[in-house]
C-alpha cells in the first residue's frame, strides 16, 4: 500500500470516538525515536489515556530504595554509567526493562480485566513481554497489540535530541547507545512476531503504525 493510501486509510480508521481494535497498545522503542509523535495522536483520535513507563519508574523509585530495587535506581546511583560503552548501556536498558515487567504486567492486566483501552509507551517495553498469553492472570485473548518504533540512524537520533533538548548539546554517545538498544528491540521483535516500524518518513509514520494493528498479528508462544 502506498503512502497516500495509507494516510487515507488511517483517516478512515481514526474517526473520533471509534473503539480501537485493541484494549492495550504497547508502543516500544528506544529513546529519541519519536514515540510521542505516534502515541499522542493515537490517544486523541481514540479517546484513550496514555501510560508512560517513565512515570511508572518515578513512582517505583519513590516507593523503594536502591537496596530493594537496585536496577530501577541504577542511573541515579551510578551517574557515571552514562559514559559506559554503548553496548553496556544497551545491556543495562534491557536489564532495567526486565526489572519493570511486574509493574507493567499489573497495568496491562488491570486494563484487560476492566476492558478499558490504554496506550502504554516507553523505552523500557520489551517486545517479548507483549506476546504473553496472559497478564497479571488475565487472558490476553488477542486484545494486546504491540509495535516497535525504530530509528537506526545515529545521526538522526543526534538531531532529534538537539531538537528536543537544545540545551544539552550534541549527545552523540547517547545516540549511539539508543541506536544499539533500538537494534536489539527490533531483533527481539522479529523473533517473537511483533512488528517494527521505522520512524521515518515522519509524514506517514502514524499510518504505518496503525496498519500493523488493524491487520491480524502473528500468534506467539507465551513467555
Amino acid at each position: 500500500m502506498g503512502h497516500a493510501a495509507l494516510a487515507t486509510a488511517t483517516e478512515d480508521m481514526l474517526l473520533p470516538g471509534r473503539r480501537p481494535p485493541w484494549r492495550v497498545l504497547l508502543l516500544c522503542g528506544a529513546s529519541g525515536t519519536g514515540k510521542t509523535r505516534v502515541s499522542y495522536p493515537l490517544a486523541r483520535h481514540y479517546g484513550v489515556p496514555i501510560v508512560e513507563v517513565d512515570d511508572l519508574v518515578e513512582a517505583l523509585q519513590a516507593m523503594t530504595t536502591p537496596e530493594q530495587q537496585p536496577l530501577l535506581h541504577y542511573w541515579r546511583t551510578h551517574p557515571e554509567a552514562a559514559r559506559l560503552p554503548p553496548a553496556d548501556v544497551a545491556d543495562l536498558q534491557i536489564a532495567i526493562a526486565e526489572a519493570l515487567v511486574p509493574a507493567v504486567d499489573a497495568v496491562v492486566g488491570n486494563h484487560l480485566e476492566t476492558d478499558t483501552p490504554v496506550i502504554i509507551e516507553g523505552d523500557y517495553l520489551l517486545p517479548a513481554f507483549a506476546v504473553r498469553d496472559s497478564f497479571a492472570g488475565v487472558s490476553a485473548g488477542g486484545r494486546v497489540a504491540a509495535v516497535v518504533l525504530h530509528e537506526p540512524d545515529e545521526a538522526q537520533l543526534v538531531a532529534n535530541y538537539l531538537d528536543r533538548e537544545p540545551g544539552h548539546g550534541e549527545q552523540r554517545h547517547r545516540a549511539q547507545a539508543s541506536a544499539l538498544y533500538g537494534d536489539r528491540l527490533a531483533a527481539q521483535a522479529a523473533e517473537v512476531g511483533v512488528p517494527t516500524v521505522t520512524a521515518r518518513p515522519w509524514d506517514d509514520v502514524l499510518a504505518r503504525v496503525t496498519a500493523t494493528f488493524t491487520a491480524p498479528q502473528p500468534v506467539s508462544a507465551a513467555h
